[in-house]
């Protein structure tokens, strides 16, 4: 029996409404290098990772492995923000967004690669974290060495910040007067509700973690950090960095997002995450980071702060808080448009 012409066209169009439309990708912006900060070396690395065949979370290791053995700033690897104690430690983090499965280490301790630890966790077992002494000897098992990852200058910084009456802390609420004198620190018997001031420490904007986004030209997205954390910080505290949806996140079908800053306020927001949902309903990958800082604005308007963000077209932006010294956030770029790693800058909100 002869099929009616007019019929195919109708049914055509019913399919593709039920099916709805398929993702777009813009694969001449693809594969995407996304960082934090205007760490070039790092970019660089990732995509010599693409280009010798690498996957997307080969290209984000090797990123942030680079930062890691050459100190970005003071701010990644060994030799930096020493605690309170003086010993330097690491957090890092590392996300398949096919699979969705993450590895992360947070408290690392006498390990310099930490974002190579986190790849293992993620590739050995079925753990998400681990943390302190216990992902060094998980980390020694896999064959990395158990190394002192102290140096000189984080030496003279922890002698300096001694000299200063260990000042700026993170205490707060305790005897004796934390915002004077160094510890051992106690919480007073009664706590006086309006009688204990608590000032914010100071805090050096002009640095921080390195957040990395990867999109690979076939379309896989990883995502990953590495950090020391913040200097003179109480030990064992783990900041957002190794949290996934906080530090970094990573989901094929949408795109991915990192997050720099005060990680104790970022990690209460899970930025990284939010602004994956935010592209996931439509948002632009700017728009989406624009979200996740104001959201976080209404709550700590002075809070220290950026996001970066990547759907799956390799479109991207950035966002940041804009505080009277840091009005301006920088970040590295590096796709097929591009001749090279390029620094480019968003004004903060």
């Amino acid at each position: 029996m002869a099929r009616k012409p007019g019929l195919l066209l109708p049914l055509l169009l019913l399919l593709l409404l039920l099916l709805g439309p398929a993702p777009a990708r813009s694969f001449g912006q693809l594969p995407l290098i996304l960082n934090t900060w205007p760490f070039k070396n790092a970019t660089m690395a990732a995509w010599k990772t693409l280009a010798a065949g690498g996957s997307a979370l080969d290209a984000v290791e090797s990123g942030c492995a680079t930062c890691e053995q050459q100190q970005c700033d003071g701010s990644v690897g060994f030799g930096g923000s020493p605690d309170e104690s003086g010993e330097t430690t690491l957090d890092a983090m590392i996300m398949d967004g096919t699979t969705m499965n993450v590895g992360a280490v947070g408290d690392l301790r006498r390990i310099k690669n930490a974002i190579g630890v986190a790849r293992k966790v993620l590739e050995h077992t079925t753990h998400t974290l681990l943390a302190g002494e216990a992902a060094t000897k998980f980390a020694e098992s896999m064959g990395f060495i158990n190394e002192d990852l102290s140096t000189n200058v984080s030496q003279a910084l922890h002698s300096d910040w001694l000299a200063r009456n260990c000042q700026p802390n993170y205490w707060k609420n305790v005897i004796p007067d934390s915002s004077k004198y160094c510890g051992p620190y106690k919480p007073p018997t009664i706590l006086k509700r309006d009688g204990i001031a608590y000032k914010d420490p100071a805090h050096s904007y002009s640095h921080d973690t390195i957040g990395m986004v990867v999109i690979h030209k076939m379309g896989n997205i990883a995502a990953g950090t590495s950090t020391n954390g913040i200097k003179f910080k109480i030990p064992g505290r783990i900041g957002d960095s190794p949290i996934p949806g906080s530090g970094a996140y990573a989901d094929d079908m949408v795109g991915a997002a990192a997050a720099t800053g005060d990680g104790d306020i970022l990690m209460r927001f899970v930025p990284s995450y939010q602004a994956v949902e935010y592209m996931r309903r439509g948002e632009n990958p700017t728009t989406a980071c624009e979200k996740v800082i104001s959201r976080i604005q209404k709550y700590f308007p002075k809070f220290f702060g950026a996001v970066i963000c990547a759907n799956v077209t390799g479109s991207y932006g950035a966002a940041c808080n804009k505080l009277s010294t840091f009005t301006q956030f920088q970040f590295m770029v590096y796709n097929p448009l591009k001749s090279e790693p390029t620094e480019e800058k968003v004004d903060c909100i």
